[in-house]
């Protein structure tokens, strides 16, 4: 990966419908995002992966009123990915997790099994009575995975752009997210630019000095 060419490089705002990411590179990525890590492997997001036109479309329909512009960002990507996030942990997502660690063998001392377990469970408690968080804590990993994914597909050789501008309910009402216990939490366009509307001039970010602090 060539960071210089990262860091000098506009998000795209214009993909080039013509070209489709090819379906061995699309897998790796998702493999990539399986891969993501999240804290105490909560493991809270689920990926809807949109690869047809039909699927585009019914999401660039139901972005709201106020972020139609964002449709043609949709349409003209490759693939777009919703992340959505658990509306709430009950104790049986829990469950599922420590069921699928055992069955993996994350830990093959029994006792730190155990003992993993609790810890979890009690900083799950916290995040949901004592800092009262926990819907934000959860869509944070979400991010973490988000970031990621990003580098991953630089790496592959095509682009992401991650869109905000999107109504959370009408997305969740189009594609019957909410009846599965998550809620979107934002949306990933994957593609290849449009050459002849690609930004170049220069990015503009806060020099050194103002950013970093060194102890």
């Amino acid at each position: 990966m060539n960071l210089d060419n990262l860091m000098s490089k506009h998000l795209t705002r214009y993909f080039d419908s013509s070209k489709t990411i090819p379906a061995d590179s699309l897998q790796q990525l998702l493999r990539f995002l399986r891969s993501t890590p999240s804290s105490v492997n909560v493991q809270a997001s689920r990926y809807y992966v949109l690869g047809t036109p039909e699927a585009k479309e019914r999401l660039a329909d139901n972005l709201g009123e106020r972020f139609l512009d964002n449709g043609g960002k949709i349409r003209d990507a490759s693939h777009v990915l919703i992340f959505t996030t658990r509306a709430d942990l009950p104790g049986s997502h829990l469950d599922e997790v420590f069921g699928k660690e055992k069955t993996d063998g994350r830990f093959p001392d029994p006792a730190k099994q155990s003992l993993w377990e609790s810890m979890t469970r009690d900083f799950v408690n916290l995040r949901t009575y004592g800092y009262k968080d926990l819907t934000h804590w959860m869509e944070k990993q979400a991010y973490l995975a988000l970031g990621m994914t990003m580098m991953a597909a630089a790496e592959l050789g095509f682009d992401a752009t991650p869109l905000e501008g999107f109504d959370p309910a009408s997305v969740d009402k189009a594609f019957k997210i909410r009846e599965t216990g998550y809620t979107t939490t934002v949306l990933l366009a994957l593609g290849y630019p449009d050459t002849a509307k690609a930004y170049t001039n220069p990015i503009s970010r806060f020099d050194h000095d103002r950013l970093f602090t060194f102890a």
